[in-house]
């Protein structure tokens, strides 16, 4: 089997809800229960391609699961060229515009696509890609929200020693800022001065807040500050990025490859971390990169880490893999975590296939 022989022929998509078993606890949101849309993309020769979408509320899974099937519907019969039916899709929702839902959607039937590709070449995605298999660097983003500063040095410690990780993130934005640096003072101590710290404010604070806030943290050599204000402000990003001397981290809400371009454009940031259901799956990532590379910006990756290991593998400016285990249930075989790295199994495509017996216990009906 060749990759060039693939035809679409249709997609199974099934909506699933886990537990999480360290809740999310951010000021502008609590998430107790994290929503999983499998996509398993049927092509006429028989490959099948994996991938997974994690929108984040549980009831806008009512409105991707159809958007996903009208998709499969219409590529029925052509030719799995990820270049094509990235724009085939995305300009089908045209007249309600390129971001939000439509980019969501495009980026799933996106990343299938490229899985179905490296299976039916024998390859791991990355080989396909140009680059190979192997470790990529990572930081555990699996706690450490707005908790007491002796119960978050604790979680730290566990985060740390969950793959002998050298960098962990924390999220700021306690009503009283001196808890914030109480927190990062716990931290530090728990896991000592080696650690990498990187820090995210999850969009919480306004314009004045991220001013006086992030100046407070601006000699505590954290790895960067990420996300302060409100996602889509690049003015005030480009403040913020001329003022301090911690690196600003922003990019999982770009919605496209442009809205990176736009970003590095007004000097809004030191680092870019695309996320993969925004910036356009693997074909979006890829076009995204090869700005970042241009503009000589480290590029990191935020949620899907199967995914984001393989592309970082073939990405010029590579720099930090956000890996979680939040879909890792649902997983027949996780990747392997070893000395803060992620490992890329040298395996076919991603190597994503389903424990069926969880996801038949968490099946949603969307």
């Amino acid at each position: 089997m060749t990759s060039e022989a693939l035809t679409f022929h249709s997609v199974q998509v099934r909506p699933v809800v886990l537990k999480l078993r360290r809740p999310v606890v951010a000021r502008i949101a609590t998430i107790t229960e994290w929503p999983l849309i499998l996509i398993d993309l049927q092509t006429e020769e028989g490959i099948v391609g994996r991938c997974y979408l994690e929108p984040y509320i549980v009831k806008s899974m009512n409105y991707l699961v159809p958007a996903l099937r009208d998709m499969g519907t219409m590529l029925k019969g052509q030719k799995l060229a990820p270049a094509e039916v990235y724009e085939t899709t995305r300009k089908s929702l045209h007249f309600v515009g390129y971001e939000g839902m439509t980019m969501i959607a495009v980026s799933g039937i996106d990343m299938a696509a490229w899985d179905a590709l490296a299976r039916a070449a024998g390859m791991p995605l990355c080989t396909l890609l140009g680059g190979s298999p192997g470790p990529v660097r990572a930081y555990n983003s699996n706690g450490l929200w707005l908790k007491p500063p002796s119960e978050v040095a604790a979680e730290a410690i566990e985060l740390r020693d969950e793959g002998q990780f050298d960098g962990v993130k924390l999220r700021l934005g306690r009503e009283d800022p001196k808890d914030d640096l109480a927190t990062i003072d716990a931290v530090r101590r728990a896991v000592g001065d080696a650690m990498h710290l990187m820090i995210d404010f999850n969009q919480g604070l306004d314009m004045a807040e991220a001013l006086r806030r992030c100046h407070m943290l601006d000699d505590l050599g954290l790895t960067w500050l990420e996300e302060p204000v409100v996602y889509d402000n690049f003015d005030g990003y480009a403040q913020l990025a001329r003022e301090l001397k911690t690196p600003l981290q922003i990019g999982e809400n770009f919605y496209g490859p442009r809205d990176l371009h736009t970003a590095l454009r007004s000097q809004a940031c030191d680092y870019v971390m695309p996320d993969f259901m925004r910036i356009g799956g693997v074909t979006g990532w890829m076009r995204a990169a090869a700005i970042a590379g241009a503009a000589g910006i480290p590029m990191s990756t935020h949620l899907y880490p199967e995914v984001g290991a393989h592309v970082m593998r073939a990405t010029e400016t590579a720099h930090w893999l956000e890996w979680q285990d939040w879909a890792d249930p649902i997983l027949e075989k996780p990747y392997e975590l070893k000395d803060s790295h992620l490992h890329i199994p040298n395996v076919p495509g991603m190597g994503l296939d389903w424990n069926e017996d969880v996801v038949a216990q968490n099946l949603y009906e969307a």
